[in-house]
């Protein structure tokens, strides 16, 4: 049984003139919220394995909060590939090829490549959670899916069971 979570990057501030994009930090909204989900994450034992991570700013900042609240130290492995603003495929890609014979992986991305593949990934689950996630998908928002497949390179859409999916707003108040 294999276990993934996708979660978009929380928010980031609007990118300062002559600013990159990949160098768009979180701002202190995103902060709250990224440090909520790792909290989520760590009381609900959802502590992966490997990480695999969009190498901008905002997903790296994402991942530093989140880590900060987990009991343990996953590998980290920050790929291009996900610095991706697609259909998903990508990504899954990335995953098929990266995430070896580990059986719990978290991916952190961005939209709408994480909604996409979300959406596409879902086989079976919560009738709620799969309107949810077709719905919206907002920054800081985590998917939980597992697989009953032998290996990340079987991975094939409509594959997953969809677990949960968890808003910022579900876990803090935001005047």
């Amino acid at each position: 049984m294999l276990s993934l979570m996708l979660l978009r990057h929380a928010k980031s501030s609007l990118a300062d003139t002559g600013q990159a994009d990949l160098d768009r930090p979180l701002n202190d909204r995103g902060k709250r919220a990224a440090v909520a989900v790792g909290r989520y994450m760590a009381s609900n034992n959802l502590v992966p394995q490997l990480v695999l991570c969009s190498p901008a700013r905002r997903t790296r900042e994402t991942w530093g909060l989140v880590a900060g609240e987990l009991s343990a130290t996953p590998e980290v492995l920050f790929a291009a590939e996900i610095y991706d603003f697609g259909d998903g495929e990508a990504i899954m890609e990335c995953l098929r090829h990266k995430a070896g014979t580990t059986q719990s992986v978290l991916l952190i991305g961005h939209n709408p490549s994480i909604g996409e593949l979300a959406q596409n990934l879902v086989g079976s689950g919560s009738d709620k959670l799969r309107q949810q996630v077709e719905k919206k998908y907002p920054t800081g928002a985590l998917t939980v899916f597992s697989f009953d497949l032998g290996s990340w390179e079987s991975l094939v859409t409509g594959s997953g069971t969809l677990l949960r999916f968890v808003r910022p707003a579900d876990l803090i108040d935001e005047d």
